[in-house]
């Protein structure tokens, strides 16, 4: 014979269970509760125009699930109270197959499979999407250890190449101006690195012998922190990088700075033989030159 509790008992067990629930809920931090109202994504995110597409992906990805499960589990929980064992001991009747229903769960996954990839493609299609004259170039070196960024075509370099690059002791900084588009060409002189700011909600690898590229549109001056995601080496977790939206005048101005303090070249530093330091290879002196 089974246990049978009075309804009292169930209920009190049913209040003790929510308020147990609502106590754990309440022992979670701020840091956590925010996070869980922004689906884990960066809380400065997106801070591209282009991130939009992927925090709307990303979310309503989220929400499809969730919708999902709760469906499922409200299947399961109903099922397993509407058909459960009665006090008389009688078997519930036995249902072999239902043609209906085991249709339906066939086509049902394949809609949502389908209509899932329909707006991941038009995500990847949005931030994936090149235009023909953007209003900043930035050569992306990933090298090992560090990251060297190219500002190309700028005017007040007279023709050079102003550039900034990091070493063993320095992050370098990547600056980029809020609301002009930046292409972000990506190369490398040794193995694959990854370039992500996760703020932006987009990352790329960057490969030897292959330009990848990419565009955004910060749409938010602040700062923010880059890396690589690509294990490439024994000083891979020193692949980081600063970045800073600033204004235009501000970015002029940073230029200008660099200029002064002769970060300038003939032509873009592509790392190999071109590179200034080989980071990690003496922690001491802050590389070999």
């Amino acid at each position: 014979m089974g246990l049978h509790l009075p309804k009292t008992a169930r209920r009190l067990g049913v209040v003790a269970l929510l308020g147990f629930s609502l106590l754990m809920l309440a022992g979670c931090s701020q840091e956590t509760q925010d996070q869980a109202s922004r689906f884990a994504m960066p809380a400065d995110s997106p801070a591209t125009i282009q991130g939009q597409h992927i925090a709307d992906l990303w979310k309503w990805s989220w929400v499809a699930a969730l919708a999902t499960g709760i469906v499922v589990w409200g299947l399961i929980f109903f099922v397993v109270w509407r058909y459960r064992r009665r006090s008389d001991d009688e078997i519930p009747v036995q249902t072999r197959y239902n043609l209906p229903l085991e249709i339906f769960y066939t086509i049902a996954p394949i809609i949502m499979v389908v209509v899932l990839f329909q707006h991941t493609v038009l995500a990847q299609n949005a931030v994936l999407k090149l235009e023909d004259n953007p209003d900043h170039v930035v050569k992306v070196v990933g090298q090992q250890w560090t990251w060297t960024f190219n500002y190309m075509d700028e005017d007040v370099a007279d023709g050079q190449v102003v550039y900034s690059a990091g070493t063993a002791r320095d992050i370098p900084t990547l600056v980029l101006v809020e609301g002009q588009t930046v292409e972000f060409q990506l190369s490398s002189p040794d193995v694959i690195h990854s370039f992500w700011i996760p703020a932006f909600l987009m990352k790329m690898d960057v490969v030897p012998g292959r330009n990848n590229r990419f565009q955004v549109t910060p749409n938010q001056i602040g700062e923010f922190k880059g890396k690589c995601t690509e294990l490439c080496g024994v000083y891979h977790s020193r692949m980081l990088f600063n970045v800073e939206v600033v204004s235009q005048a501000d970015f002029d101005q940073y230029l200008r700075d660099q200029i002064a303090k002769g970060y300038v070249s003939d032509e873009p530093l592509l790392g190999g033989d071109d590179a200034t330091t080989l980071t990690g290879l003496s922690d001491s002196e802050g590389g070999s030159e």
